[in-house]
């Protein structure tokens, strides 16, 4: 008797799990959209990354050391960095009192404080014997402070 149920039970159970057409009032299978989402990242990342492709190509030596310029909101920052010995041979930046008791400004480093700097940096390299550079514009577009930082270096005797 047992098998003779479980064999009704199959044969009912068939015929629903065949139908091709939808049952009324069921619930259709929804197809959910391809969303293709870009990978989030900061400006800051972006830069990084635009200053790992630019260390690729500039390297500092003794014979001519990395100018390397940093710039942030508040202030600029530029070094003369040795890379094979990993030193720092020259700096200077809007911290330092010379620089920030000339200049009094409350929303950032303009374009004369950029030159300001560019003429510390270049006047305490060829102190110490550097003429020639490698600029490291650090991921910035060559625009604006940066430029001015540059041009400054370059008129007070650097080659680059």
């Amino acid at each position: 008797m047992s098998t003779s149920l479980s064999f009704l039970h199959s044969v009912w159970a068939l015929p629903q799990q065949l139908s091709l057409r939808p049952k009324l009032g069921a619930a259709r299978p929804r197809y959910q959209p391809l969303i293709v989402e870009a990978k989030a990242k900061t400006r800051r990342e972006d830069r990084t990354a635009r200053h790992i492709r630019l260390r690729k190509k500039v390297d500092g030596t003794p014979e001519r050391p990395r100018l390397c310029v940093f710039r942030s909101n508040k202030h600029i920052y530029a070094q003369v960095i040795d890379d094979t010995k990993m030193h720092t041979l020259a700096s200077a930046s809007t911290m330092q009192k010379p620089i920030s008791e000339e200049f009094d400004y409350s929303s950032g480093p303009t374009i004369d404080v950029a030159k300001k700097v560019g003429e510390v940096i270049a006047k305490s390299c060829l102190e110490k014997g550097i003429t020639k550079v490698a600029f490291d514009r650090g991921g910035y577009p060559y625009h604006g402070r940066i430029e001015a930082l540059a041009d400054a270096a370059r008129e007070h005797g650097l080659e680059f």
